[in-house]
């Protein structure tokens, strides 16, 4: 059974800095390709980065050369570093799993409960 719990929200200022972690059991974290997502209020929830388990990253344009996804495969463990934050990151944000199950199943999403992040003065 899949698990990702995500921790270190939290209430910061803008221009500060947060990391979120994302660690995952249950499954081989190595070769999942993975990724974050955030969801603000009255809105959708939106991609904010990716990375494969080849270690390639993007970004949504919202937070290139602010927000830096990273992994440690000896970890099980995921992160996003965020930087210069301002208070339209202001979401709950999500960590995803994708686990290829190969073409006659394909790939199941596992979801994360999600971590508070809001940027306020």
């Amino acid at each position: 059974q899949v698990q990702l719990v995500e921790s270190g929200g939290g209430l910061v200022q803008p221009g500060g800095s947060l990391r979120l972690s994302c660690a995952a059991s249950g499954t081989i974290f190595s070769r999942n390709d993975m990724g974050w997502y955030r969801q603000a209020p009255g809105k959708q929830r939106e991609l904010v980065a990716r990375i494969t388990s080849g270690g390639s990253t993007n970004y949504a344009d919202s937070v290139k050369g602010r927000f830096t996804i990273s992994r440690d495969n000896a970890k099980d463990t995921m992160y996003l570093q965020m930087n210069s934050l301002s208070p339209e990151d202001t979401a709950v944000y999500y960590c995803n799993l994708g686990e290829d199950h190969g073409l006659r199943i394909g790939v199941i999403e596992y979801w994360g409960q999600g971590t508070q992040v809001t940027v306020s003065s």
